[in-house]
């Protein structure tokens, strides 16, 4: 990682001058290394050269310095497909089949892959730089398995044994274009991320869960509450890679773009044949130059060429949807494989967000259990409190200023103090047993 690392770094800037020399110094063929662009001028204008790593077929990489026109036309993509991959930008996960390469914007995989290359941007984030890493490790692997199965069915062919032949032919899994093997090490980093991040999650979130149901407090309470904000981040996140891999799944027109390696092949093709079909005329220039008579009919080269141009884009039409429709299944088998993996991450975090509901709910039904506690305990208080003021209306009609016959009487204040009280408590029950009646209190 370390060597990587350093490989990959983007060289150290010179100053002004060096820069300017270097940018006015010709090259060994006599044009000037940045012709016809200010490089101290680049900055103010915004077209800054921007770091990017490049990866081509053979599992090579390097860092290379290109600005954005450069980009655009050297990928064929328009400016909005660029400001995806802006790491000052954040853009929702997307993945774009263009003419000539792939958008790629999956968390921290940002990328350009084309059917010769993949463009990173050079960042030292430790899952672009695992993402480098195994890319190249993917196409060194493959290159080694297809120079074996090469050499096996030459010498199959040698001893004449077809069988042999087809086994090893068929034996091979991975006979995937260089674009699509690209953007699988792309999905596969994209989907580890986020199920490794929702696994932290899960390993934060349980215990944290099961302590709140055992005590409420607030700081209990403040961290749930943090906790499922990122839930809710990372559900979001996982959401938009599979509605994005599902859509590439339904598109059957969007699959066949991203096929670029099927394309450049078809455009050499017809170049190829344009050019034999340029050579044959050539050939035979004497009898198309030849003077021809308006009535008669036409020459027999003229025939030929028109019956091998009909059979030549009969022939490619068919091969190319065939291999299309062939493609397409390729493509979405590996779309299908990543939507699964993606889809068992988003069952876990809704299998968290129902469990985060559900201690929410049992906190809220202990809550209301309290509540209501209270009010009940709040009843007898009231109702005792009701009775409790019966003694003080009978304290405040004998306290008067008036003489009765029962203020003589020695053993009065006894009697009256007596019933007073029985009277308290005969009114208390009977409002206990009317709340209990009416189920206002548990029984």
């Amino acid at each position: 990682m370390a060597d990587l690392k350093e490989r990959l770094l983007p060289p150290k800037p010179a100053s002004a001058l060096n820069v300017r020399e270097a940018a006015n110094r010709p090259s060994g063929s006599g044009r000037q290394a940045f012709q016809g662009v200010d490089v101290l001028g680049l900055k103010k204008r915004g077209q800054g050269l921007r770091s990017w790593i490049r990866v081509d077929t053979s599992g090579n990489s390097q860092a290379i310095e290109v600005d954005k026109f450069t980009m655009m036309r050297r990928c064929d993509l328009p400016a909005r497909d660029l400001r995806l991959l802006d790491p000052l930008f954040v853009y929702p996960s997307t993945i774009l089949g263009r003419e000539k390469a792939i958008v790629v914007n999956l968390e921290q995989i940002r990328c350009i892959i084309t059917a010769d290359e993949v463009l990173l941007l050079n960042s030292l984030d430790s899952y672009v730089l695992h993402y480098v890493m195994e890319l190249q490790r993917r196409l060194t692997t493959t290159g080694v398995g297809e120079v074996w199965q090469s050499d096996s069915s030459d010498m199959n062919r040698r001893r004449g044994s077809r069988s042999f032949e087809n086994v090893f032919s068929n034996s091979s899994p991975d006979y995937l274009p260089f674009e699509f093997r690209a953007l699988e090490v792309a999905l596969e980093a994209a989907c580890t991320f986020l199920d490794s991040q929702a696994a932290e999650l899960e390993i934060e979130a349980y215990p944290l869960l099961d302590e709140l149901t055992s005590k409420i407090s607030t700081l209990n309470l403040e961290r749930v509450r943090r906790l499922k904000s990122r839930l809710v981040a990372l559900t979001r996140r996982v959401q938009k890679v599979r509605d994005e891999i599902e859509q590439l799944m339904d598109d059957d027109g969007d699959m066949a773009e991203m096929y670029l390696t099927e394309k450049k092949r078809r455009m050499e093709l017809s170049f190829y044949g344009d050019q034999s079909m340029v050579g044959y005329k050539s050939i035979d220039g004497a009898s198309i130059s030849a003077p021809v008579s308006p009535v008669s009919s036409p020459p027999d080269s003229r025939k030929l060429e028109k019956s091998f141009s009909i059979a030549r884009s009969r022939h490619e039409s068919t091969r190319s949807s065939e291999s299309t429709t062939e493609n397409i299944e390729e493509l979405e088998m590996l779309l299908e494989a990543y939507f699964v993996v993606i889809d068992s991450t988003l069952n876990k975090l809704t299998s968290l967000k129902e469990y985060i509901d559900d201690t929410e709910d049992f906190i809220n039904i202990q809550l209301d259990n309290v509540r209501n506690q209270l009010i009940q305990f709040e009843l007898l208080l009231t109702t005792a409190t009701f009775v409790v003021a019966i003694f003080g209306v009978v304290a405040g009609i004998f306290g008067m200023n008036f003489e009765i016959a029962l203020f003589e009487v020695p053993s009065a204040f006894q009697w009256v103090l007596i019933i007073t009280g029985v009277c308290g408590v005969f009114i208390f029950s009977a409002f206990v047993w009317f709340f209990k009646y009416r189920r206002l209190m548990p029984l």
